[in-house]
């Protein structure tokens, strides 16, 4: 029987970045899944400024950035009248290495994923399929179906369901996924054409029965449409073609499209499972929560759970932790989880809402306030912070404590620049850290030294005092580099009682 520490079920972004963080950290993984290939089609298309931090720890932004294609400009019309062209460009200036939005379809994504993998000895294992799995007490033991019905049995001491809204690991330990389905059927297709909406940027079409948004994936000529489907045609959403589709807010955008690249329908959900764990069994990305395509969201939260589990999983199976880390797990992802569906539902409510009041505020005033709400710097930075997820923060998780001047444990640290680089530069192998900014005392180089933990010194200077930082303070960063441990007066008693109460050896 092949034995492995982990078993991913599900070789999509998610499943393949935990894949990879726990081949970085040395874990025996294996990672399956039911189809024959990487996925063909562009899906989903953001990488949010988070997300790029957080590949940036094994060096994957620079290829995503280099391949991909910013957003510069968020343009909005109503019923074929040009509105409003909002500047986007760096947007989060001063806050991240990466200040923009960002469009890198997933077909790409999952392609360079699977490249890294192959290129750290390590391929996914195609065409099988889970048909359950028994827990004992130190090992759950899986069934794999493969495409010609020949059974499989594995064992692994955990397993993680990454394998999508209809998950099987979600069904086989049988934890309820509640929520519910919007009324409206829409559709997206990648096109290639010629419009003054194919432009290299985002354009919005905010009509009284129509929505319409065009994604630039390419500087011009290319680019997604996703729009609502016709009501008269909503009950067979899955027969349709592009042809079928509403035509009206196509029209007021004058988009020719000379040809469809791709062409889906769907109906948008909002679900968030009942738990992320349950024994042995963890659920990441679309098994545990679902939501609609409002900002970009959805696979950058399953790279994030991606990120949060790995680490946790490696430290518990290297002996650094006890298992009890691994219920930090649902206790930072979930809360979050849940106030993601419901933000991105009332943005996707107000968009789609129906009623002459609707229409008046969404086609008539939203269309005059945008422009100049997006001129407003904290307006701006309040939207690059929420859709970047860099204001996403675990205060209140058991694993973070302390504050240290505006940084409390379980925040992202800060982004500070400096003349030759950043205080987010990369360590060789992602792991726990140190960061003083200013001077280090002698007593915490040693603790650091005996327990093997990088410290980075940085100088101390008014940016630093501007990102909420406090001089000479000690920062113990996680391997995902959010602050497990901020303390003001570098208290080697503090380091030591941080590690106590979480029964980490680092």
């Amino acid at each position: 029987m092949r034995e492995s520490d982990v078993l991913i079920v599900g070789a999509g972004p998610s499943g393949l970045v935990l894949t990879l963080w726990l081949k970085a950290f040395g874990v025996n993984v294996r990672i399956v899944d039911a189809a024959s290939g990487p996925g063909t089609t562009s899906r989903a298309l953001a990488v949010q400024a988070r997300t790029l931090e957080l590949y940036r720890q094994l060096d994957l932004a620079q290829p995503v950035i280099e391949n991909g294609h910013p957003i510069q400009f968020f343009n909005i019309w109503t019923e074929g009248e040009h509105r409003g062209r909002i500047p986007l460009g760096a947007i989060g200036s001063g806050l991240t290495p990466y200040p923009f939005f960002h469009i890198y379809p997933q077909d790409r994504h999952e392609q360079l994923l699977v490249e890294r993998l192959a290129a750290a000895g390590l391929l996914v294992d195609r065409n099988l399929t889970l048909t359950g799995f028994d827990e004992h007490a130190d090992h759950v033991e899986a069934r794999l179906v493969d495409a010609d019905g020949h059974e499989e049995r594995c064992a692994a001491r955990w397993l993680v369901g990454c394998d999508g809204a209809r998950s099987a690991v979600r069904n086989a330990i049988g934890v309820g996924f509640p929520g519910g389905t919007y009324r409206q059927v829409f559709y997206v297709a990648d096109i290639e054409g010629d419009s003054p909406a194919l432009n290299g940027e985002l354009n919005l079409d905010l009509d009284e029965s129509d929505l319409l948004a065009v994604f630039a994936t390419a500087p011009r000529g290319r680019g997604r449409l996703v729009g609502t489907v016709r009501e008269d045609h909503a009950e067979h959403a899955e027969t349709l073609k592009f042809s079928d589709v509403s035509k009206r807010a196509i029209d007021n955008l004058m988009i020719s499209v000379h040809m469809v690249n791709w062409f889906s329908t769907y109906r948008v959900h909002h679900r968030v499972a009942e738990h992320f764990r349950r024994g042995r069994a963890f659920l990441v990305g679309d098994a545990g929560h679902i939501h609609s395509p409002a900002g970009g969201q959805g696979m950058n939260t399953g790279i994030g759970d991606a990120i949060n589990l790995a680490w946790k999983l490696a430290a518990v199976i290297e002996g650094q932790a006890p298992d009890g880390l691994l219920d930090s797990y649902e206790a930072e992802r979930l809360p979050f989880a849940r106030r993601l569906v419901d933000t991105t539902d009332r943005a996707f409510s107000f968009l789609t809402a129906d009623g002459p009041v609707a229409e008046i505020v969404r086609t008539g005033i939203a269309p005059r306030l945008m422009p100049l709400i997006g001129k407003m710097p904290g307006t701006r930075e309040f939207l690059f912070r929420t859709i970047s997820q860099t204001v996403l923060h675990y205060r209140h998780g058991p694993l973070n404590s302390g504050h240290a001047g505006k940084v409390h444990g379980g925040d992202r640290l800060p982004w500070v620049r400096y003349d030759r680089g950043d205080n987010f530069a990369p360590l060789p192998k992602p792991g726990w850290q140190a960061h003083v900014y200013g001077s280090a005392r002698p007593d915490l180089l040693s603790w650091c030294a005996l327990h093997g933990v990088p410290l980075r010194q940085y100088d101390w200077h008014a940016e630093c005092a501007a990102a909420g930082l406090e001089h000479d303070a000690v920062y113990l960063l996680r391997p995902d580099t959010y602050v497990g441990l901020a303390s003001p007066r570098a208290s080697i008693e503090g380091l030591d009682t941080y590690l106590r109460a979480n029964a980490l050896r680092l």
